[in-house]
């Protein structure tokens, strides 16, 4: 069998080589048999093998035309035989353009200065700057080379901007950059290296320009003494700006002055100048096309783009993680040992905050095993999933993520030693734990057992500091959660900002450890309070009699803030506002206990609504305690159950989750998770980003419990329903109960539900809940219901056991099953929903269309021709194909625009002659282009039953006419009888 797969490796077409799943299907075994022989023999993936050829015959058409167009070069490389997407020859264009432009920049730079040369002893050592970054001759390859480049072109470098996602390693490379001006002797051994991080300052632009450039005495209120800025510092060697979009337009105006003519003045300077001449290196984690000036840019001519540790490939993120266990074995003294079950989380685990995040995370660990060695002879730390952070312990269960390679790093325990010195790391890394923190441990550690306590006290007393500790510092790796005044402004008005401003300054003489959240907590909190008093509504607080008893100092403190606010803004806030302050300075005091429970808060929707709405929320109080749930249209509501089921188990603090929902669908989630998991729970059925602000608002102050924000945010009861009288005394009204086993609340949600998924059974149904907690005797109750009406059917959490009525589940209801037994007992006749939406008019049966662009141009013109959707719904469809997954299994394809754009709900539909490029190498050759009012979410669930099912798609690829595309998708989508 190796044979065999050898034999066809070397035979396959060298522009087209075969993939682990077509060998495995020559050889009619398995993909990952295949995956296993090419990784144990070295031998690299069919991607890797067509590279080499593909890029010759790339270079060489693109040396002819180097402006040649995507489109043209993909269609070139194709005619000489590959079968290659857009997508793949955009990205081997990039690679060789980036070589060219680094290649040319070294061999100017080395023509032009005499110093530079690539021979020299001196050089051979520059290869130590980037030694400590992993993937430096890899898949960081033409970074680095752009990096040398940028440091070397003369006169004096060329100024850099490093672009990646947070925590991706861009302060390393800058440091790295300058390492490497000096060893190559670029610049002097002396010249300086100045650190600014632009976000610092970002709510007080004065202040970061004067930071900057400096200023004179006298130039604004407290300016005492003149004094230098960092350009002046940084004269003679590089000025590293980390998150420079955060840097004002008058700053980056005159950074631009400064770059272009190496002048510039202090603050408060009106004729003389400064002359500095520095290399800028710059850093952001957002599009500098959006966020930095097109003159500041122009004066910036390297571009470096990093890409995430996702993108990295399996091997570099199994160094970094040894690289960085290392590192602490070296800094605590110790060696330490990995276990294999740690090594596969840290492996498989999303990590958002890229290197960064998992430096701060494998520390975390660290620290953790550091405290359960003390007190042992052990002369190692052990690692294991226990000591891992509960989010990176999820990685363990990501079994889709697995495959050959992942586990080919995971399958035996690391073993590190401090037996030699490693570079650590750069200076203030907002990742990195303080060095002080295993010194805490230790001497904290000695101190207890001197007083006495056992070993099992001494943990649990350390291991609470230890938390708190880990916890301030998990809120600082967070830190760009939370947004400027600047912005908070723009939300709550100049008055509340003022106001807040001087209470927080007398809050601040009384509390030390003073968290900067509480600023923004009580400005949201403040402007809501606010409109209530204007309008003449009450402010009520169940809490204000045990806060006076229990925090005296807090409510003392607020009284007098509460004064000051009263003067600022004019009004008089009452004992319940003055508590609620009280709540607020317990909570981000800094000097409580962090173990005490907050209420959780979950937010679900269909569409891709609820993360955002949760981040906006957690911005803007500075927090990250909302969790947001995006149900996929085409999502079961099963699925989405087990998903939230995981979360609220995740998030429980042990008192309880609020769960916000935006269809009454997913009303009847709370009662079922509860009962599963046995964590309190309370819905409310409806949601939108100002809910969940009060509601996180609510949630964070500890002092609060889950019914109390339910019943402040649920106030309008938008699901409680009503028994309507009988319609005729000749014939009983036909009716559905609903049970439920906890009280008449949920059963009252299960019938919106129903209401909700068959609106047709209004005229002819009444729907009456029931529940089972109620005083009266629940069989003379549904006695008297059955009095009345005729009882067609049961619906809820338990069986009421009249065997001639039948009994459907609340389980049953929601999987979808339950809503066709439903329809079967009542007989319903529908009309099918899509009608309305597809025309054979918006249908394109077998068109010749070889681009992807083309045919999501002719389907708009479609639907703009006849007024569906108005002129801008051509860019938000461009707009939201940037953001990739609109290719769906069976070739089919939903690209889609902004709800917003679209006038009446339709669907066009392009039956295509051939399969085209759609997404990267996936092919389709069936589009839906959908284009939907924000209230016709039915019509998606009815659509995606079309697209899911193999033998519909197989017969709307097959047919002949749009008239028969039509006829399938309603044939195929026609209600249950």
């Amino acid at each position: 069998m190796i044979k065999r797969i050898f034999e066809i490796i070397q035979k396959e077409d060298k522009k087209n080589p075969l993939t682990d799943d077509q060998i495995a299907a020559i050889l009619n075994i398995k993909r990952e048999d295949v995956t296993q022989f090419r990784l144990k023999n070295n031998i690299p993936d069919s991607r890797e093998r067509r590279k080499p050829y593909l890029l010759e015959d790339a270079k060489k058409i693109i040396s002819k035309d180097p402006n040649i167009s995507d489109r043209n070069l993909t269609k070139q490389l194709n005619n000489l035989g590959y079968n290659i997407s857009r997508f793949v020859a955009t990205q081997i264009k990039k690679e060789i353009l980036k070589d060219k432009i680094a290649d040319n920049l070294v061999q100017q730079s080395t023509i032009k200065n005499d110093n530079v040369n690539f021979e020299t002893p001196k050089t051979a050592k520059s290869l130590l700057s980037f030694k400590e970054i992993i993937g430096s001759e890899e898949s960081l390859k033409a970074q680095i080379s752009l990096a040398k480049a940028a440091v070397l072109y003369p006169p004096h470098g060329l100024h850099t901007l490093i672009v990646g996602p947070s925590g991706s390693g861009k302060s390393q490379l800058a440091e790295a950059m300058y390492n490497y001006a000096i060893e190559s002797g670029k610049f002097n051994e002396n010249a300086p290296f100045v650190v600014f991080n632009c976000a610092d300052y970002a709510d007080n632009p004065q202040l970061l320009m004067a930071q900057l450039f400096g200023y004179v005495k006298g130039a604004f209120t407290g300016a005492d003494t003149a004094k230098a800025g960092l350009v002046e510092k940084a004269d003679g060697g590089i000025l590293f700006l980390d998150e420079v979009h955060r840097l004002p337009s008058e700053g980056q105006e005159i950074l631009f002055y400064l770059l272009d003519k190496g002048k510039f003045r202090r603050l408060g300077e009106t004729e003389s100048t400064r002359e500095a001449q520095i290399m800028l290196i710059a850093a952001t984690t957002e599009n500098p096309e959006s966020s930095l000036l097109l003159t500041f840019r122009r004066r910036i001519p390297m571009v470096i783009e990093l890409p995430s540790l996702s993108e990295r490939p399996p091997q570099e993120r199994y160094e970094i993680i040894h690289h960085f266990f290392s590192k602490e074995s070296f800094r605590i003294n110790k060696s330490i040992i990995v276990k294999k079950e740690a090594v596969r989380a840290l492996m498989l685990y999303d990590c958002p905050g890229n290197i960064g995040q998992l430096r701060s995370d494998i520390q975390v660990a660290c620290a953790r095993s550091f405290l359960n060695s003390l007190g042992s002879k052990s002369s190692s730390l052990t690692i294991d999933l226990s000591d891992l952070p509960n989010h990176v312990k999820m990685g363990i269960i990501r079994v889709n993520k697995r495959d050959p390679e992942i586990e080919r790093y995971s399958n035996e325990d690391i073993m590190v030693y401090p037996d030699k010195e490693i570079k650590l790391y750069p200076k203030e890394d907002r990742y990195m734990l303080p060095d002080e923190i295993y010194q805490f441990i230790e001497e904290r550690f000695i101190d207890l057992k001197r007083q006495g306590l056992t070993k099992e006290e001494i943990d649990k007393i350390l291991g609470k500091e230890i938390e708190a500790e880990l916890k301030k510092f998990a809120v600082n790796v967070k830190s760009n959660i939370t947004i400027s005044k600047k912005e908070l402004t723009n939300i709550v008005g100049e008055k509340i900002v003022n106001a807040v401003e001087k209470a927080y300054e007398i809050a601040k003489k009384s509390f030390k450890n003073l968290e900067d959240n509480l600023f923004y907590s009580l400005a949201i909190h403040l402007s809501a309070a606010y409109e209530r008093i204007l309008s003449g509504k009450p402010i009520i607080n169940p809490q204000l009699e045990n806060i006076v008893k229990e925090y005296p100092v807090e409510y003392s403190i607020a009284k007098i803030m509460a004064k000051q606010i009263n003067k600022e803004l004019e009004i008089q806030l009452p004992d319940e506002e003055v508590g609620f302050i009280a709540m607020y300075l317990r909570t981000f005091s800094g000097d409580k206990e962090i173990t005490k429970g907050r209420v959780g808060v979950v937010v679900l929707t269909h569409g891709h609504v609820a993360s955002g709405m949760a981040e906006v929320a957690n911005k803007l109080l500075g927090v990250n305690h909302a969790v947001g749930i995006d149900m996929a249209l085409d999502e079961s509501p099963e699925s989405v159950l087990e998903r939230t089921i995981e979360v609220v188990k995740r998030i429980d603090e042990g008192k309880g989750c609020i769960i916000l929902v935006d269809m009454g669908s997913l009303i009847t989630f709370g009662e079922i998770i509860t009962k599963r998991t046995g964590i309190p729970t309370r819905v409310v059925g409806r949601v939108d980003t100002v809910m969940v602000l009060e509601a996180v608002r609510r949630a964070i102050i500890p002092d609060t419990n889950l019914d109390e924000i339910a019943d402040a945010l649920d106030v309008d009861k938008t699901y409680i329903g009503r028994v309507e009288g009988i319609k005729s005394k000749d014939k009983l009204p036909k009716a559905i109960v609903t049970v439920c086993i906890t009280g008449e609340g949920t059963a009252l949600k299960i019938k919106k539900y129903i209401e909700d998924v068959l609106p047709q059974l209004k005229d002819d149904y009444k729907i009456i809940p029931v529940g089972m907690l109620r005083q009266e005797d629940i069989e003379k109750e549904i006695s008297k219901i059955r009095e009345e009406n005729e009882v067609v059917a049961f619906v809820g959490t338990i069986n009421p056991g009249i065997k001639s009525i039948p009994f459907i589940s609340v389980e049953d209801i929601l999987h979808g099953t339950g809503i066709e037994k439903l329809k079967k007992i009542l007989n319903l006749k529908v009309e099918n929903p899509l009608k309305e939406i597809i025309d054979e008019n918006l249908i394109l049966c077998d068109v010749d269309i070889s681009m992807k662009s083309d045919v999501i141009d002719k389907l708009v013109e479609l639907l703009q021709d006849k007024g569906y959707v108005d002129d801008k719904f051509l860019l938000s469809v461009y707009k939201r194909e940037s953001m990739g997954a609109t290719w769906m299994k069976g070739g089919i394809a939903i690209p889609h625009g902004y709800t917003k754009n679209v006038t009446k709900s339709a669907i066009a539909i392009a039956k295509l002659k051939k399969p085209i490029f759609w997404e990267g190498e996936l092919k389709a050759d069936l589009v839906f282009m959908i284009a939907l009012k924000e209230d016709s979410k039915d019509y998606m669930l009815d659509l995606y039953k079309v697209m899911t099912d193999e033998k519909i798609v197989n017969a709307l690829k097959g047919a002949k006419s749009p008239v028969q595309i039509k006829e399938i998708i309603l044939k195929n989508t026609l209600p249950a009888n």
